[in-house]
């Protein structure tokens, strides 16, 4: 996915995209770094989860590269410093942070491993980067896959595995990697592609939709419509329930992964 596929989303985004809170407590629990700390956030869109931690005491810099994006940013805090930049190569000097987070971002990115790099150069030594992600795996366990296949296909294409995931992280020099599964819970408030995993209705809103990129950029409309009509007749019908216990899964909807510079 292109990085200019926010640059479309724009304005709608922040309808539906807010920072939840206990995502929020496990980004701050997995960074383990004291209030103050120099915080990265790689990939910070409109700016959530940035002011979020903002909020909590970090000192907070927000990268991202669609100035569309950046501009709600500013809006929100002018006590956090925003940049427009790629992952791959961020505009910023060596060693500067004690920690460094991305949430839902690394599939947006051209190069894996060169933003790996880049991190790992911002950080200071013992600096940990947290990333919240969705593997392919997780995604084809989606109920989503059932009504738009053809989405949730391209969807999975652009997701980097845990394996290439972890394997870039350590090429980039990181290590002491953990895993933490995340399962979708009904009070969440960040509605990405999956936050609807128990109420099916809100996919039927549009405005719910333009907030999610994987409607926004990778479906093809006649299939969402489609998809759209049989969610509402299973809906209806009382047959969605058995639908969405066939894609049942154990190993979350979601994944933190955390890694430390050496």
């Amino acid at each position: 996915m292109a990085y200019t596929s926010y640059n479309t989303i724009g304005a709608p985004y922040d309808r539906t995209r807010s920072a939840d809170p206990y995502l929020s407590d496990r980004l701050v629990d997995l960074l383990s770094i004291p209030t103050g700390a120099a915080l990265l956030d790689v990939g910070c869109g409109t700016g959530n989860y940035a002011v979020m931690l903002s909020n909590r005491g970090y000192q907070v810099t927000g990268v991202d590269p669609s100035e569309r994006m950046l501009e709600q940013a500013r809006k929100k805090s002018d006590g956090i410093t925003w940049l427009q930049g790629k992952a791959e190569a961020l505009p910023l000097p060596d060693a500067s942070f004690d920690g460094a987070m991305g949430t839902l971002t690394t599939h947006h990115w051209t190069d894996l491993a060169a933003g790996f790099r880049e991190v790992h150069r911002t950080l200071r030594p013992g600096g940990r980067l947290v990333l919240l992600t969705s593997t392919p795996e997780q995604m084809q366990r989606y109920w989503l896959c059932h009504y738009f296949p053809q989405m949730m296909a391209r969807s999975c294409s652009v997701m980097p595995t845990a394996a290439a995931t972890l394997a870039a992280l350590h090429a980039a020099g990181f290590s002491h990697f953990e895993q933490e599964a995340y399962d979708v819970r009904p009070d969440l408030k960040d509605h990405f592609l999956y936050a609807a995993k128990t109420d099916p209705a809100r996919y039927l809103d549009p405005d719910f939709r333009k907030g999610i990129s994987s409607f926004a950029a990778l479906a093809n409309a006649d299939e969402v419509e489609t998809g759209l009509l049989e969610l509402a007749k299973d809906i209806e019908r009382g047959t969605w329930g058995s639908i969405e216990a066939s894609y049942h899964h154990q190993g979350g909807d979601y994944l933190f992964v955390v890694s430390t510079k050496a």
